[in-house]
This record gives C-alpha cells, structure tokens and sequence, in this order.
C-alpha cells in the first residue's frame, strides 16, 4: 500500500455526529495521519483503511468522561491520539500534548498549528521534573497504548490534580490490569478505578477506558455534562 492510499476516504456519518461543523478539521487531521503519518512511522499502513473507526473517533469519544473547560495532558501523545481528536471534537478543553521524541514531537507542532486548534505541544517524558513542572496541575491525564497501568499511574499521578482524573484508554484486558495493578496505582495515590465505555452508540467497538481518581481532600468523582455519545 502506498503511504497515501485512502488519504481522501469520505469520513463515516458517526464524525458528522462527533464532530459537527469543525468535522472539515478532523478530515483534514485524517489526511495528515494517512500522508506524513505513514511516511514518518506514526501510523501503520495498514491502518489507513480504518483510521477513522479505530482510530480518531475511538479517540474523540473519550470526551465523554471529561468535563467542560477541563485542562488535558496527552502523554506519550505519538501521533496526537487521543489528544487531537479530543481538541477536534471538544474546543473548550485546554489540552497538552507530551512527547519525548523529535519527529513525532515536530509532527504534532506542524500539524496543531495547520489546523489552528488551542492545543501545546511539549517535548518531553511525563516523569521528567521539567515536565511535571510545566504541566502539573491538571484535570485529567489521558494516554492511549503507552504502557500498562503500573507505570501509567506512576507518569499520570504526579500530572494531575488532587481530585483530577488519569483516563487510559486501553483494550479489552483493562480490567486485568486494574486487578493486577490497583495496588501499585494507589501508591501514586490514583484510586477508584474502573473500567468506562464511550461511544457505544455510534462505534462498532466501544471505546474502553480506565478511569482512576487522584486522592485528595478535595477529590471529586463527577462524570463529563457533555456526554452525547451514550456511554455503555
């Protein structure tokens, strides 16, 4: 397959959904993954076919568990899943792309600046002090296909909140890795973890996340005013 085969597939009726009138951005976004995306090593080939089902709207939907005006860190953000197409979907969120390695770093700096969404990319690994210092304090951190829970929790715990949110988006194993690894997650003080499902109303396979609490005495558990997409 070429790197930009299917690049101008038209995008499911779900984006429209999704999306609304900023789904021109996420189409665009598209492009981008199937082109340079392929041609850098972000996206496999044989992805580009199912980019918009496995990908950005499996993505998008994790908006669902996040709240109005929330500040977002993507860590290990690779080629701006989910961040981007939360940004997409959800301008009112303030979101933070965190990515240690150069290219993939220089692609999420071309692309958010191309598609002119409210988005800071920052080179980096979420456990460097300089990291933390920069970007601490959030609502909620997300991550997808970074690492098992045991060291999510380890890199997400010090990012956020006392009472902000880790939102891991993970496959059908999260729940075995909650029962592997509640008790290392707690050490870093992430607790009430479980297993959400986002987008079940629109995706063939539902978005499957785990969601953990950071403690604190002001810890709140409240879920997102912006569900559209009928959690499952």
């Amino acid at each position: 397959m070429k790197p930009n085969e299917s690049a101008d597939s038209p995008p499911p009726a779900s984006a429209q959904e999704v999306f609304g009138d900023r789904l021109q951005l996420a189409e665009r976004y598209r492009s981008a993954l199937a082109d340079d995306g392929v041609v850098l090593g972000l996206i496999g080939p044989r992805e580009v076919p199912r980019l918009w089902e496995r990908h950005i709207l499996n993505c998008a939907v994790v908006g669902d568990l996040i709240l109005d005006g929330e500040t977002v860190v993507d860590i290990g953000s690779g080629a701006g899943l989910p961040g981007i197409p939360l940004a997409i979907a959800r301008p009112d969120l303030r979101i933070t792309l965190v990515e240690p390695l150069l290219r993939r770093s220089d692609f999420l700096t071309r692309i958010v600046a191309e598609l002119g969404v409210d988005v800071t990319v920052v080179r980096g690994r979420a456990e460097e002090k300089a990291v933390q210092a920069s970007v601490g304090g959030a609502d909620v951190v997300t991550s997808r296909a970074v690492a098992p829970l045991e060291r999510l929790a380890k890199w997400s715990g010090p990012l956020i909140r006392s009472g902000g949110r880790m939102v891991a988006v993970k496959g059908s194993s999260a729940a075995e890795e909650i029962a592997r690894d509640r008790d290392v997650a707690g050490r870093y003080g992430i607790a009430e973890l479980h297993v959400e499902q986002c987008g079940s109303t629109i995706l063939n396979t539902p978005t499957t996340a785990i969601v953990g609490t950071k403690r604190g005495k002001n810890s709140t558990s409240g879920k997102s005013s912006r569900t559209r997409h009928g959690k499952g």
